[in-house]
């Protein structure tokens, strides 16, 4: 079987990506389907077109992250990019500068792509409006986290081959995740039905607004019941108020995932975590570890799905 060529610079309809609401099936396929072109050379160790050479890349991270930022750093520089950091406590924000100031000064040292990770919804979108560069979200607030929903969707893909027609579940803090909220977007888009399940406080308030294939369960039992895949997610102690939520005890007896549990889910269901874990509370590590778990999968699928955005939207023809 032939390996496919990674999708050309310049063909998604779309000209950042702050999130995945709205984004047409098509451009989700074509990220999906270059993002798993990258992952074979990867896997392979051959080459990948240096299409981000001589493009000037810009992280500018206003909250704190681990995966998502190495994942990008990776990214970059297996396109031939030379990331620059910022960091904002180190920075002229932290001395009062607007973000829209930072923004354009860091723009006129050259930058052609941001890739940003904000506290606050919104922050791509309206940066978005306000420099010529390409942005990219690497999550703001409780909004969306586009990036891991492109890679929840390949990592599922890749084991359950089209996802129209599939059952996925994501049980924990929905309400605050903006995991949740991509994963939704994404996996709706591409044709797959969604049960939601946690506690009623942390579950979205108009679920309806992702569409009539999302629905929120009625028992942890029934949120399990058949599905192909199961999502867990932390519960989000950063973005909520107190009092939404049962003890760590409780949330572990009523909501979180042992072996038990996912017998009621399809034999072979995958097992899913955008991570970080807090094992004993939402999932067991025989679960987390299991034969059945492709948590590691979604973190090496990552880089993969970092290439093909950056690739995609700000790469530059080359024949490296």
């Amino acid at each position: 079987m032939t390996k496919s060529a990674p999708g050309k610079p310049g063909s998604l309809s779309i000209q950042h990506l702050p999130g995945l609401r709205g984004v047409p099936k098509s451009d989700l396929e074509a990220i999906l389907d270059t993002a798993q072109s990258f992952r074979e050379s990867l896997d392979e160790g051959s080459a990948v077109p240096k299409t981000l050479s001589g493009v000037s890349v810009v992280n500018l991270f206003f909250e704190n992250s681990t995966r998502t930022r190495l994942s990008f750093e990776t990214a970059q520089k297996r396109l031939g990019a030379s990331p620059m950091n910022f960091t904002a406590s180190s920075s002229s924000a932290a001395k009062g500068e607007s973000l829209r100031d930072t923004a354009r000064n860091i723009e006129s040292l050259g930058a052609d792509v941001f890739v940003v990770r904000h506290s606050s919804a919104g922050v791509p979108a309206f940066l978005a409006s306000q420099t010529k560069a390409v942005v990219v979200n690497a999550g703001d607030g409780a909004c969306e986290h586009p990036t891991q929903g492109l890679l929840d969707a390949l990592t599922m893909r890749q084991h359950l081959g089209s996802l129209e027609g599939k059952q996925v579940t994501i049980i924990g803090d929905i309400r605050h995740s903006r995991v949740a909220r991509s994963n939704l977007w994404a996996l709706s888009t591409l044709g797959a039905s969604v049960r939601l399940w946690g506690p009623a406080t942390l579950l979205p308030r108009h679920p309806e607004a992702f569409g009539s294939q999302v629905r929120v369960a009625k028992s942890l039992d029934d949120a399990l019941e058949g599905s192909d895949a199961v999502m867990l997610l932390r519960i989000q102690h950063e973005r909520q108020s107190s009092g939404l939520l049962p003890s760590l005890r409780e949330y572990r007896h009523s909501f979180g995932l042992d072996r038990d549990r996912l017998r009621l889910a399809k034999p072979g269901a995958l097992v899913l975590h955008p991570g970080p874990i807090n094992r004993g509370v939402e999932i067991v590590s025989e679960i987390a570890d299991g034969p059945q778990s492709v948590i590691l999968e979604q973190v090496t699928n990552g880089v993969a799905v970092r290439m093909a955005v950056l690739h995609l939207l700000a790469g530059r023809n080359t024949n490296v």
